[in-house]
């Protein structure tokens, strides 16, 4: 793969977004996805580097989720903002993560984006369920470094 841009089809990445919709409508939380093709940190360092940079730990609740793929490295790393992270347990992305690599090692990419995304929503649902005056503070849109 040359690209991030080659990873997902338009139409994936359009049923990825419509999947974040989905996951962010009985919450107030935010789900972000990130591609890029690859990095020299570590991959947690840099999802957090990209979460600061996608400006996800400036929602309200602190209850921002970033889901982070380094494509040729093979790499994905789930974080979520402090709100988040103080109820959920690290099982609970753990397990995410599973469902995610199960899908990515028979090549379905955008199925284990869209199941880590519709598991991440659930959650936030139960912690941070929606009110009537939600906004939608960050981008639905994938990113892409």
């Amino acid at each position: 793969m040359s690209k991030v841009e080659d990873f997902l089809t338009p139409e994936e990445e359009q049923e990825i977004v419509d999947a974040i919709c989905v996951a962010e409508k009985n919450t107030s939380g935010e789900i972000r996805v990130h591609l890029e093709k690859t990095t020299k940190l570590d991959p947690y360092d840099r999802a957090l580097e990209v979460f600061n940079e996608l400006k996800m730990d400036q929602t309200q609740l602190k209850n921002g989720v970033l889901i982070y793929l380094a494509v040729v490295d093979k790499t994905l790393v789930i974080c979520g903002d402090q709100g988040i992270n103080d109820i959920v347990t690290n099982t609970f992305w753990d397990s995410t993560k599973d469902v995610m690599i199960a899908h990515f090692k028979n090549g379905n990419f955008k199925q284990g984006l869209i199941d880590g995304i519709l598991r991440a929503g659930e959650e936030l649902k139960q912690h941070f369920p929606s009110s009537e005056d939600d906004t939608n503070e960050l981008s639905n849109e994938i990113s892409k470094g």
